[in-house]
């Protein structure tokens, strides 16, 4: 099989995967007859053939998949306009905490936030797929470890977690997450790239204000990040 040939095998199942798909499972297609930098190489050559079309391919945390580009969702919008339940300034801050902290406690998240977290919060967060628990921490209690999933960098269209991008403050965190790719039910659809997602951290964070029943202020919050409640 040639090279031509080989990027044809390729191309075929990632367009037709609806899943990222791992090295390891690429490999199967050959049966191991090529070696996973042989596969990378032919993985950058098919990024270079598709640079100038609608679609991009890009490596994700669980592996390789075809994505439409950011700047194309205005139209793709169009087909579904629907637009999906937005998620409150609390969620999304409690999220951040987690994506740029981790691994933290629900205490740690408390000091940082100066407000009590609603356990529906840090369980709609696990539904989502977006953060669980690691660990323990040695502590009183044993308090549970939380960190975020190769399923929200998935739906952030990253690979790694330095990726995110490098901001301040928990609310221009939080801005920029919310402003990241956060699909509800077709993840090969990012709404923004991570350039324009900083940009939107400027604007006003785009996330509900409902109040959280039981979120009540502390009593001595710390400066790591501002109170809201």
């Amino acid at each position: 099989m040639n090279t031509a040939q080989a990027k044809r095998v390729l191309e075929t199942a990632l367009l037709c995967s609806t899943q990222p798909v791992t090295l390891r499972d690429l490999r199967v297609l050959f049966d191991d007859a090529l070696g996973a930098d042989t596969l990378k190489v032919l993985l950058e050559e098919l990024q270079l053939d598709w640079a100038e079309r609608g679609l991009e391919l890009v490596s994700v945390a669980t592996g390789w998949r075809f994505q439409s580009r950011p700047e194309l969702r205005v139209y793709l919008d169009k087909l579904n306009p629907e637009k999906p339940p937005k998620y409150t300034r609390a969620v999304m801050e409690t999220l951040a905490i987690i994506a740029y902290r981790q691994p933290v406690t629900r205490g740690d998240m408390e000091d940082i936030r100066g407000v009590t977290i609603n356990t529906q919060i840090l369980k709609q967060l696990e539904d989502r797929g977006w953060v669980e628990v690691i660990g323990h921490r040695e502590s009183v209690g044993r308090p549970g470890l939380y960190a975020t999933t190769r399923q929200f960098l998935d739906d952030l269209g990253l690979a790694l977690l330095d990726q995110l991008p490098l901001l301040p403050s928990v609310d221009s965190q939080a801005a920029a997450l919310s402003s990241l790719n956060m699909p509800e039910e077709d993840p090969s659809q990012p709404s923004l790239s991570l350039e324009e997602a900083i940009e939107a951290t400027e604007a006003p964070i785009e996330v509900t204000e409902a109040p959280i029943e039981n979120e009540t202020t502390l009593q001595t919050p710390l400066n790591e990040g501002p109170t809201h409640e």
